[in-house]
């Protein structure tokens, strides 16, 4: 039997020293025939300084819930998942900055999963693939249990399903893995005149000019290279 453990967080802020209010996980475990099967979430909340309305304005836990509950442990949180196969989680490289520990276990991000695996889906935020997915007889879950969105527990859920899906679509463990440590693989451009369009479709020189600007995202300029290189190839 193989177990993944699926994680969120809900934070007071995009990056450290912001703290973690909130944390889910929900367990995707593999049985000897090689069935995947989705169990129940978990999620409790830990004592913050302080919560910044735009963020509550997301997740709706108020201070004052949390007020008497310990701070978060990530420490805690790996030793009580020191028997799971891999961690994963719908945008790693958010949940990872909490997280610098060593010798966790091997990490997945569902979301660069997804853009591998799905580049055709309408928007690959957690929410909308759940939607997307379950519209295509691709995943199934129990609505309440889903409910409400940007809460631990209920992220952590629809992200497992996710999960099982692709494992469904035939990504295995070792292709997720190797995908979150690369950039994330973008179907289209996202920005100036080619904004949407195939890497494929994109003028050389804009992609030349994407990679020799000092303040591009690093993962734009990575499918920039990588579009080129494709194409110095041929």
């Amino acid at each position: 039997m193989t177990t993944i453990r699926v994680i969120d967080f809900e934070t007071c802020g995009l990056e450290p020293p912001a703290e973690v209010c909130e944390v889910g996980y929900c367990d995707l475990t593999r049985a000897d025939d090689g069935s995947w099967s989705v169990g129940q979430p978990v999620s409790y909340l830990c004592r913050v300084a302080q919560m910044p309305a735009e963020v509550r304005a997301v997740h709706h836990i108020t201070l004052a819930e949390c007020a008497d509950c310990e701070p978060f442990d990530g420490m805690a949180l790996m030793q009580a998942s020191s028997h799971v196969a891999a961690i994963a989680a719908h945008n790693m490289s958010m949940e990872e900055q909490w997280l610098q520990i060593e010798g966790i276990p091997p990490k997945v991000c569902t979301y660069k999963a997804a853009l591998r695996v799905w580049p055709d889906a309408p928007a690959h935020s957690n929410s909308v693939l759940r939607y997307w997915l379950e519209d295509q007889g691709l995943l199934s879950l129990d609505f309440d249990t889903a409910m409400p969105p940007h809460r631990a527990g209920p992220d952590a859920y629809v992200t497992a399903h996710i999960l099982k899906a692709l494992f469904a679509a035939g990504a295995t463990g070792k292709d997720m893995v190797a995908w979150t440590k690369e950039p994330r693989l973008l179907p289209t451009c996202p920005i100036g005149k080619f904004r949407g369009q195939k890497w494929a479709d994109v003028e050389t020189g804009f992609l030349n000019w994407m990679t020799q600007q000092a303040s591009m995202e690093a993962d734009l300029k990575w499918n920039a290279q990588r579009e080129l290189e494709r194409r110095f190839a041929r």
